[in-house]
């Protein structure tokens, strides 16, 4: 199964595409959709949508994961990456790809085996379970790719369950 996972942010929107069986995870693709903080809201999210409909349109997932809503301290800031979020729900009902939350805690248990482990915690493991030795210059391509590998363990998860 191919999983493009999003890890949402309004000038760094991290993305990994990850093809699994629910036990192993290859490495497919990885990086970082980038916006100019100083560029109206608007035009940011337009930025966004148009690279992940082109990631889609490349890669042809099957799957898209996404980290759930979290708690912010900054009101502010949680309204913009709320709106971030709805352009990646949209672009992806758009394409006809289904969609799975994962909170950060759920993410990180998946990955690390521990909710409340550090971004070098969850890059470490990321590319342990990948089998790869690349640095992607960002942890937001790193949690993405983490996004991914959360939902391909816990979607493969029955299969596995069952094929014994």
């Amino acid at each position: 199964m191919r999983i493009v996972g999003i890890d949402c942010g309004t000038e760094r929107t991290g993305y990994g595409v990850v093809d699994t069986d629910g036990r192993r995870h290859q490495l497919v693709t990885a990086g970082v959709i980038r916006t100019r903080a100083a560029d109206p809201l608007e035009l940011r999210l337009k930025t966004i949508a148009k690279q992940l409909r082109e990631l889609i349109e490349n890669f042809v997932p099957e799957k898209l994961a996404v980290e759930g809503v979290f708690h912010s301290v900054n009101a502010k800031s949680a309204l913009k990456l709320a709106h971030v979020r709805g352009v990646v729900l949209l672009t992806a009902a758009e394409a006809g790809l289904s969609v799975n939350e994962y909170s950060p805690l759920e993410v990180k248990m998946s990955v690390v085996g521990y909710g409340r482990a550090e971004k070098q915690q969850v890059q470490m493991m990321v590319l342990s379970l990948l089998g790869v030795s690349q640095q992607f210059g960002s942890f937001d391509a790193t949690d993405a790719l983490a996004v991914a590998i959360c939902h391909g363990t816990r979607a493969g998860f029955p299969a596995l369950v069952g094929a014994r």
